[in-house]
């Protein structure tokens, strides 16, 4: 083993063959099946190549302890929060890396609420590995396996009943979308909830072969293809998922990428205009959406980056709405997860309320620019480096709940280390393009100065 299985909020993951073996993906899906206890564990995965393998070795350690997996096949991420968070199964296992490149798989763990397991649960689930102390069962309690072919209409379904989406008047519209799955499992769900919305659709690497046709992130770099798509059928909007489906960006009718930091903030306001109540952001999300919830009056509460940090919060204050601003939309009247049919939904829904183009919609919120980038450090102790910067900030201006974050009234700056390299990362935002990009490189020049003294 060349590189090790990484652990953190986001779940456990790793490259094939160099690190996520078919013996560690038996043990962690073991762990988690003896965190969960006997029952049903609702297993969906996304269309990567080593999927199939993966899900093998996952069927082996849940019924080594018990456990009952329940084969959902192929399907989003937030299709198996839901069919975990409705039905009896004791958790679910999701295996997907995300936005990670073609050679990455990953199991994120969920509770039986449908929620991922927090940062201690999951350090509970690689103590048992590391303890040795996984309760393998006897052969005459071994779990066995059953599938499940309905859980993305389900999802559809309760997504289609939501009373904030006026379908009909969608249909009406007759909007012509262009929308990328990247050979992802967005392939899944995404054309059926064009049809049932009366979408005309131009689909971009639908199949879900998980050979991806470009970089998976949904980031305007990789959404060049998309965008041409756009412009050549004249259509209203072009959309892209990431493998998983959780994360939806957008691209304006001109073919210039919005950034996936608006797909949250039109629908945090579409949300806003029915109902005003908390929010919850994490620190990297824009000011955008914050100037928006405040605007309206809503409270905005910012925590940790990673989705379940979010979660929890927004189940504690029973927020209207929340996530994060990679183009993650967690509306909780489905449920306390990362959506990307619910953010296309709501995002066609703002569109019809403001009887406006996406671009005109997009221009008339505040406008910001983000910039990130990040600083190779060796053997520097990232903490230290931190501390310094933090020291040297006004102390009124500075948050360290996540990295440290420091607040101008003109612009903002966010520095993090990152749990899997020797980096740490820098992003900064303002409204002017400029200020945000020399920010960005001041506070990258002033950590290097402190490597060198």
């Amino acid at each position: 083993m060349s590189k090790p299985v990484m652990i953190s909020v986001s779940g456990i993951r790793g490259i094939v063959g160099e690190g996520l073996s078919p013996e560690l993906v038996m043990k962690f899906a073991a762990a988690a099946g003896c965190t969960y206890g006997p029952g049903r564990v609702m297993v969906g995965r996304d269309s990567r190549v080593t999927g199939e393998m993966v899900k093998a070795a996952v069927f082996s350690g849940l019924m080594a302890v018990g456990c009952d997996p329940v084969d959902l096949g192929i399907c989003s991420t937030p299709t198996v929060e839901m069919a975990v968070k409705d039905s009896d199964a004791v958790g679910g296992i999701i295996i997907t890396a995300s936005h990670n490149p073609v050679e990455w798989n990953a199991l994120k763990l969920l509770t039986g609420e449908g929620i991922f397991m927090d940062a201690n649960q999951g350090a509970s689930v690689k103590k048992m590995i590391d303890d040795d102390a996984i309760a393998w069962c006897s052969w005459d309690k071994v779990g066995k396996i059953s599938t499940k072919s309905d859980a993305t209409q389900h999802h559809l379904d309760a997504l289609l009943a939501l009373d904030i989406i006026d379908i009909d008047a969608i249909k009406k519209r007759k909007f012509k979308v262009a929308y990328d799955c990247v050979n992802g499992a967005g392939g899944t769900i995404l054309p059926q909830l064009f049809e049932a919305l009366g979408c005309q659709t131009i689909a971009l690497n639908l199949e879900p072969t998980g050979l991806f046709a470009h970089q998976p992130e949904p980031v305007p770099a990789n959404l060049v293809q998309l965008a041409e798509a756009v412009k050549e059928h004249r259509a209203d909007l072009g959309i892209a998922v990431d493998p998983d489906a959780d994360r939806c960006a957008l691209v304006a009718e001109t073919g210039e990428p919005m950034g996936e930091e608006y797909t949250l903030a039109i629908a945090v306001k579409m949300m806003l205009d029915r109902k005003i109540g908390p929010v919850v952001l994490n620190l990297s999300t824009s000011r955008a959406t914050e100037d928006i919830a405040r605007s309206m009056g809503a409270e905005v509460i910012r925590t940790k980056v990673g989705e379940i940090h979010v979660a929890i919060k927004m189940n504690e204050l029973d927020a209207v709405i929340g996530g994060e601003g990679n183009g993650g939309v967690i509306l909780p009247d489905l449920h306390l997860g990362r959506d990307a049919p619910v953010a296309i939904a709501l995002v066609l829904q703002a569109l019809i309320d403001a009887d406006k183009s996406i671009s005109e919609l997009w221009k008339s919120l505040p406008q910001y620019t983000m910039r990130k980038d990040k600083l190779y450090i060796g053997s520097s102790n990232p903490d230290s480096l931190l501390d310094r910067l933090a020291a040297d900030a006004p102390q009124d201006r500075v948050s360290t709940l996540d990295g440290i974050k420091i607040d101008y009234d003109d612009y903002w700056v966010q520095i993090r280390k990152s749990n899997t390299e020797p980096i740490v990362r820098v992003m900064s935002e303002a409204k002017d393009s400029e200020l945000a990009e020399q920010v960005c490189k001041d506070y990258l020049e002033r950590l290097d100065k402190m490597m060198n003294t």
